[in-house]
Protein backbone atom coordinates (compact mmCIF):
# COMPACT_ATOMS: atom_id res chain seq x y z
CA UNK A 1 0.00 0.00 0.00
CA UNK A 2 1.74 3.30 -0.93
CA UNK A 3 1.84 5.73 2.19
CA UNK A 4 2.41 8.80 0.05
CA UNK A 5 -0.78 9.95 -0.82
CA UNK A 6 -2.58 8.83 2.78
CA UNK A 7 0.70 11.31 4.55
CA UNK A 8 0.49 14.02 1.92
CA UNK A 9 -3.64 14.81 2.43
CA UNK A 10 -2.73 14.28 6.20
CA UNK A 11 0.04 17.20 5.83
CA UNK A 12 -2.53 19.30 3.45
CA UNK A 13 -5.31 18.90 6.68
CA UNK A 14 -2.80 19.80 9.52
CA UNK A 15 -1.59 22.81 7.53
CA UNK A 16 -4.94 24.36 7.29
CA UNK A 17 -5.49 24.00 10.96
CA UNK A 18 -3.72 25.12 13.93
CA UNK A 19 -3.02 21.20 14.94
CA UNK A 20 0.25 21.62 12.15
CA UNK A 21 1.88 23.62 14.77
CA UNK A 22 1.24 21.54 17.66
CA UNK A 23 1.30 18.28 16.18
CA UNK A 24 5.05 19.04 14.52
CA UNK A 25 6.62 20.76 17.78
CA UNK A 26 5.42 17.47 19.70
CA UNK A 27 6.34 14.77 17.23
CA UNK A 28 9.68 16.41 17.14
CA UNK A 29 10.69 16.70 20.27
CA UNK A 30 9.12 13.30 21.24
CA UNK A 31 11.84 11.85 18.63
CA UNK A 32 14.16 14.30 19.35
CA UNK A 33 14.19 13.13 23.54
CA UNK A 34 14.22 9.13 22.12
CA UNK A 35 17.67 10.28 19.87
CA UNK A 36 18.71 11.57 23.28
CA UNK A 37 17.90 8.45 25.36
CA UNK A 38 19.55 6.51 22.95
CA UNK A 39 22.74 8.14 23.21
CA UNK A 40 22.84 7.71 27.00
CA UNK A 41 21.78 10.72 27.85
CA UNK A 42 24.64 12.63 25.99
CA UNK A 43 24.85 16.06 26.07
CA UNK A 44 25.71 16.33 22.18
CA UNK A 45 22.40 14.90 21.47
CA UNK A 46 20.61 18.03 23.02
CA UNK A 47 16.75 17.27 22.45
CA UNK A 48 16.16 20.83 22.02
CA UNK A 49 18.64 21.28 19.18
CA UNK A 50 17.56 18.19 16.94
CA UNK A 51 13.72 19.49 17.20
CA UNK A 52 14.46 22.93 16.32
CA UNK A 53 16.64 21.38 13.47
CA UNK A 54 13.76 19.04 12.65
CA UNK A 55 10.87 21.79 12.71
CA UNK A 56 13.14 24.40 10.63
CA UNK A 57 13.58 21.39 8.20
CA UNK A 58 9.63 20.80 7.73
CA UNK A 59 8.87 24.43 7.67
CA UNK A 60 11.27 24.86 5.00
CA UNK A 61 10.76 22.06 2.64
CA UNK A 62 7.23 22.45 2.67
CA UNK A 63 7.07 26.40 2.01
CA UNK A 64 5.21 26.60 5.29
CA UNK A 65 5.19 30.30 7.07
CA UNK A 66 6.42 30.76 10.59
CA UNK A 67 3.03 32.44 11.44
CA UNK A 68 0.77 29.19 9.82
CA UNK A 69 3.34 26.75 12.47
CA UNK A 70 2.94 29.51 15.46
CA UNK A 71 -0.69 29.15 15.18
CA UNK A 72 -1.03 25.98 16.81
CA UNK A 73 2.61 25.96 18.44
CA UNK A 74 1.72 29.00 20.78
CA UNK A 75 -0.33 26.80 22.73
CA UNK A 76 2.92 25.73 23.86
CA UNK A 77 4.78 28.71 23.92
CA UNK A 78 1.48 29.66 26.27
CA UNK A 79 2.72 26.75 28.73
CA UNK A 80 6.21 28.30 28.93
CA UNK A 81 4.84 31.04 31.89
CA UNK A 82 3.23 28.07 33.87
CA UNK A 83 6.06 25.93 33.07
CA UNK A 84 8.41 29.02 34.82
CA UNK A 85 6.23 29.55 37.89
CA UNK A 86 6.32 25.57 38.85
CA UNK A 87 10.34 25.60 38.87
CA UNK A 88 9.36 27.37 42.78
CA UNK A 89 8.37 23.80 43.40
CA UNK A 90 12.04 22.03 43.54
CA UNK A 91 13.47 25.85 44.59
CA UNK A 92 11.35 25.59 47.85
CA UNK A 93 12.74 21.86 48.80
CA UNK A 94 16.70 23.96 48.84
CA UNK A 95 14.99 26.80 50.72
CA UNK A 96 17.84 26.33 53.91
CA UNK A 97 20.82 25.47 51.62
CA UNK A 98 19.93 28.85 49.61
CA UNK A 99 19.82 30.70 52.96
CA UNK A 100 23.40 29.64 53.59
CA UNK A 101 24.54 30.54 50.23
CA UNK A 102 22.60 33.57 49.99
CA UNK A 103 25.85 35.81 49.47
CA UNK A 104 27.99 33.57 47.28
CA UNK A 105 25.17 33.03 45.28
CA UNK A 106 24.91 37.32 44.50
CA UNK A 107 28.21 37.66 44.33
CA UNK A 108 28.06 34.79 41.50
CA UNK A 109 24.75 36.44 39.45
CA UNK A 110 26.41 39.95 39.28
CA UNK A 111 29.83 38.12 38.06
CA UNK A 112 28.33 35.85 35.78
CA UNK A 113 25.21 38.55 34.83
CA UNK A 114 27.76 41.28 33.98
CA UNK A 115 30.65 38.79 32.61
CA UNK A 116 27.82 37.17 29.75
CA UNK A 117 26.84 40.79 28.18
CA UNK A 118 30.35 42.12 28.75
CA UNK A 119 31.85 39.39 26.90
CA UNK A 120 29.13 39.28 24.15
CA UNK A 121 29.53 42.77 23.42
CA UNK A 122 33.50 42.90 23.17
CA UNK A 123 33.32 39.65 21.03
CA UNK A 124 30.72 41.61 18.57
CA UNK A 125 32.84 45.16 18.55
CA UNK A 126 35.93 43.15 17.92
CA UNK A 127 34.42 41.43 14.79
CA UNK A 128 32.71 45.02 13.39
CA UNK A 129 29.08 44.26 13.72
CA UNK A 130 26.97 47.31 13.50
CA UNK A 131 25.66 48.98 16.92
CA UNK A 132 22.09 47.26 16.54
CA UNK A 133 23.85 43.99 16.12
CA UNK A 134 25.95 44.85 19.58
CA UNK A 135 22.99 45.77 21.49
CA UNK A 136 21.13 42.39 20.20
CA UNK A 137 23.69 40.28 21.72
CA UNK A 138 23.85 42.02 25.01
CA UNK A 139 21.03 40.15 26.66
CA UNK A 140 22.25 36.89 24.91
CA UNK A 141 22.33 34.93 28.18
CA UNK A 142 18.47 35.70 29.29
CA UNK A 143 15.36 34.02 28.81
CA UNK A 144 13.89 35.07 25.79
CA UNK A 145 10.93 36.71 26.46
CA UNK A 146 12.89 38.87 28.76
CA UNK A 147 15.70 38.80 26.41
CA UNK A 148 13.56 40.56 23.54
CA UNK A 149 12.01 42.74 25.87
CA UNK A 150 15.71 44.25 27.06
CA UNK A 151 17.12 44.24 23.23
CA UNK A 152 14.14 46.46 22.20
CA UNK A 153 14.76 48.87 25.06
CA UNK A 154 18.33 49.23 24.27
CA UNK A 155 17.82 49.61 20.72
CA UNK A 156 18.70 46.44 19.78
CA UNK A 157 16.69 43.57 17.45
CA UNK A 158 14.04 41.54 19.20
CA UNK A 159 14.53 39.13 16.27
CA UNK A 160 18.38 38.82 16.36
CA UNK A 161 18.03 38.50 20.10
CA UNK A 162 15.68 35.29 19.97
CA UNK A 163 17.73 33.41 17.79
CA UNK A 164 20.96 34.16 20.10
CA UNK A 165 19.53 33.78 22.55
CA UNK A 166 18.38 29.68 21.78
CA UNK A 167 21.47 29.06 20.16
CA UNK A 168 23.56 30.32 23.60
CA UNK A 169 21.27 27.65 25.67
CA UNK A 170 21.71 25.02 23.09
CA UNK A 171 25.57 25.91 23.00
CA UNK A 172 25.61 25.95 26.89
CA UNK A 173 23.40 23.18 27.20
CA UNK A 174 26.16 20.83 25.49
CA UNK A 175 29.64 22.19 26.30
CA UNK A 176 28.38 22.81 30.23
CA UNK A 177 28.87 19.52 31.52
CA UNK A 178 32.39 19.08 29.59
CA UNK A 179 33.35 22.83 30.81
CA UNK A 180 32.59 22.05 34.43
CA UNK A 181 33.87 18.69 34.49
CA UNK A 182 37.48 19.75 33.33
CA UNK A 183 37.21 22.19 36.00
CA UNK A 184 36.61 20.17 38.64
CA UNK A 185 33.29 21.51 39.58
CA UNK A 186 31.71 18.60 41.25
CA UNK A 187 28.46 20.72 43.64
CA UNK A 188 25.21 20.01 41.77
CA UNK A 189 23.74 22.89 43.36
CA UNK A 190 27.05 25.08 42.11
CA UNK A 191 26.93 23.69 38.25
CA UNK A 192 23.66 24.11 38.06
CA UNK A 193 23.63 27.76 38.71
CA UNK A 194 26.38 28.37 36.53
CA UNK A 195 23.87 26.69 34.03
CA UNK A 196 20.86 28.52 34.91
CA UNK A 197 23.18 32.05 34.26
CA UNK A 198 25.28 31.09 30.78
CA UNK A 199 21.92 29.33 29.48
CA UNK A 200 18.90 30.25 30.72
CA UNK A 201 15.73 27.99 30.20
CA UNK A 202 17.49 25.32 27.95
CA UNK A 203 20.55 25.08 30.29
CA UNK A 204 17.70 24.86 32.99
CA UNK A 205 15.75 21.71 31.15
CA UNK A 206 19.70 19.92 30.66
CA UNK A 207 20.06 20.68 34.42
CA UNK A 208 17.37 19.09 35.85
CA UNK A 209 17.74 15.95 33.58
CA UNK A 210 21.22 15.51 35.95
CA UNK A 211 19.47 15.99 39.17
CA UNK A 212 16.55 18.09 40.74
CA UNK A 213 19.08 19.76 42.86
CA UNK A 214 21.26 21.04 39.61
CA UNK A 215 17.62 21.63 38.09
CA UNK A 216 16.65 23.96 41.48
CA UNK A 217 19.76 25.89 40.92
CA UNK A 218 19.92 26.39 37.70
CA UNK A 219 15.98 28.02 37.74
CA UNK A 220 17.19 30.36 40.07
CA UNK A 221 19.86 31.56 38.47
CA UNK A 222 17.65 31.97 35.57
CA UNK A 223 15.25 34.07 37.01
CA UNK A 224 17.76 36.07 38.82
CA UNK A 225 20.07 36.49 35.86
CA UNK A 226 16.74 37.89 33.86
CA UNK A 227 15.84 40.49 36.41
CA UNK A 228 19.38 41.46 37.20
CA UNK A 229 20.12 42.32 33.38
CA UNK A 230 16.87 43.67 32.96
CA UNK A 231 18.34 46.16 35.02
CA UNK A 232 21.65 46.87 34.12
CA UNK A 233 22.21 47.13 30.61
CA UNK A 234 19.32 49.72 30.28
CA UNK A 235 21.18 51.68 32.68
CA UNK A 236 25.12 50.83 31.14
CA UNK A 237 23.64 51.18 27.91
CA UNK A 238 22.31 54.77 28.40
CA UNK A 239 25.72 55.73 30.20
CA UNK A 240 27.79 54.53 27.72
CA UNK A 241 25.85 56.89 25.11
CA UNK A 242 24.44 56.14 22.23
Amino acid sequence: MNLAPRLGEIWVYLSATPLLGLTLTLLAYQFAFWCYRRSGGSPLANPVAIAVAIVVALLSLTGTPYATYFEGAQFVHFLLGPATVALAVPLYTQLPRLRRMAMPLLVALLAGSLTAAASAVAIGWALGASPESIRSLAPKSVTTPIAMGIAEKIGGLPSLTAVLVVTTGIVGAVAARLLLNALRIDDHAVRGFAVGTAAHGIGTARAFQVSEEAGAFSALAMCLNGVATALLLPLLFRALGP
